[in-house]
């Protein structure tokens, strides 16, 4: 996680401070915040618990709105340290960083080059002749997407190693100015960086959890591809996040679901653990309503939204994380799902081993 640690009261002050709110309009942000199901999120700036305008990092006055180079600028400088981390903490106990043949670089907040690929090679003295790949601006669904090529890689080439790791600073995306869009997600959305070790070997002495990749399966429905978009703009990556976003999942959820567990002949019954990505309180609460789920199944996601917020691709892998973290039983049964623009719903079927 990035330094600075800021609680969801704190960051509503600062939103109604930048956005200059009315009494009424200051009521209702607060009821939404209250709403949200996070109490605190990670930022790589101090601003958002800061109450002095004049000691806060990027957003120095009211009217002020950084250019995207001076996003970008903390993007390149504070993006791979945090993915750096990731890394070795995913590594540790595990393999050392000169022995992965394949790394994916997750992210949607930022780009630059040379990008955090190279930058991770030389911090953590990975093979030169390493083989590199990114999958940039596919938003929350991402890690998912990156898990498939991964799969991929493996099916095809028996000895890969590869290491995958998702970072996002979405917090330095800020807009000052106050809109439905804005203000959606500047109320949700988080920094954080994970990582994950892909491979067909059985690591040996390894005390984390294993699981087991088994199928994919995506689909994109075009009734929603205006409800939810990332556009790079003069001042900034601007997000469009409409309320629409879960009555469109939610109309469709329970058939992409039944089909893609249709493809690894599963039923919802047979599934142990649901691996929700926690875009919203709202979404996980459409989905466990919709797939009647009972709650139980959905707190690992509604854990990662309290404590972390929505930290767009790398959200689905602290998911992924806390159902590990229960030391389930053996060869239990995993469903993972998450959207993003199109709108997009990616999901992924595995095995506890």
């Amino acid at each position: 996680m990035p330094k600075y640690c800021h609680q969801q009261t704190n960051i509503l002050h600062f939103m109604q401070d930048m956005y200059a709110l009315n009494q009424s309009q200051k009521r209702i942000l607060t009821y939404l915040y209250r709403q949200s199901g996070i109490r605190q999120r990670y930022s790589v700036l101090s601003d958002f618990s800061n109450q002095e305008l004049n000691n806060r990092q990027l957003f120095f006055e009211v009217d002020e709105n950084p250019t995207v180079a001076k996003r970008m600028e903390v993007y390149q400088s504070l993006a791979p340290q945090l993915a750096f981390s990731a890394v070795q903490h995913c590594l540790e106990g595990v393999a050392v960083s000169s022995e992965i043949t394949h790394l994916i670089t997750v992210s949607c907040t930022g780009m630059c080059a040379p990008g955090i690929d190279l930058q991770l090679v030389e911090m953590l003295q990975m093979s030169k002749s390493i083989f590199r790949t990114s999958v940039n601006f596919m938003g929350c669904y991402a890690s998912i997407h990156a898990l498939k090529m991964a799969n991929y890689i493996c099916n095809a080439e028996p000895n890969a190693l590869v290491a995958i790791v998702a970072v996002e600073l979405c917090t330095i995306h800020f807009q000052p100015k106050f809109s439905e869009d804005n203000a959606t997600s500047s109320m949700l959305f988080a920094d954080g960086a994970a990582a994950v070790l892909v491979s067909n070997q059985i690591i040996q002495n390894n005390s984390k959890a294993v699981i087991q990749l088994n199928n994919f399966y995506s689909s994109i429905e075009n009734k929603g591809k205006n409800d939810m978009a990332w556009q790079i703009g003069n001042n900034g990556f601007e997000m469009t996040l409409s309320s629409f976003i879960p009555t469109i999942i939610e109309s469709d959820i329970d058939v992409l679901v039944a089909t893609a567990l249709e493809k690894n002949k599963l039923s919802t019954q047979d599934i142990a653990h649901w691996c929700i990505h926690p875009g919203g309180r709202k979404i996980i609460d459409v989905i466990e309503q919709k797939l009647q789920l009972p709650p139980c199944k959905t707190i690992p996601s509604r854990y990662v939204l309290e404590n972390y917020g929505n930290m767009s691709s790398p959200s689905i892998l602290f998911v992924l994380n806390e159902i590990m973290k229960q030391k389930p039983l053996h060869e239990e049964s995993v469903f993972g799902m998450a959207f993003g623009p199109g709108l997009t719903m990616e999901t992924f079927t595995a095995t506890l081993i």
